[in-house]
């Protein structure tokens, strides 16, 4: 009786872990989710200073996205990778609009100076 109990017990437990298997393995790389992967150039962070002030910081890589706030001149920024005239870049400290050290959004490259590796 008890043999005949683990024989049934083998065959869903394997399945279970053939099961986590799969997902574990088909799970998208940790580079290929969020916003970052809009991006079509990856670059070593490169340090920028946002040059005008009132400059939006878009969820996306174009003017159709929302804004997460605004960007002013003095800002500073990590330029992660970029997409045509877009940087996805992060907050290296607070803006002086008051978003949060490490906010990662989307600006135009034309409002950014001081590019340096």
């Amino acid at each position: 009786m008890r043999r005949v109990a683990l024989r049934s017990v083998a065959p869903a437990a394997l399945a279970m872990a053939a099961a986590a298997a799969l997902t574990l393995t088909t799970a998208p790389a940790a580079h290929a989710v969020g916003e970052s992967s809009r991006c079509t150039i990856n670059w070593t962070p490169n340090f920028a200073t946002v040059g005008k002030s009132g400059w939006n910081f878009r969820t996306g890589p174009s003017t159709g996205y929302s804004s997460r706030g605004l960007l002013y001149r003095g800002d500073r920024l990590t330029v992660l990778c970029s997409r045509g005239s877009w940087d996805y870049a992060q907050l290296s400290r607070r803006s002086r609009s008051g978003m949060a050290q490490g906010t990662r959004g989307w600006v135009r490259e034309d409002g950014l100076v001081s590019l340096a590796g």
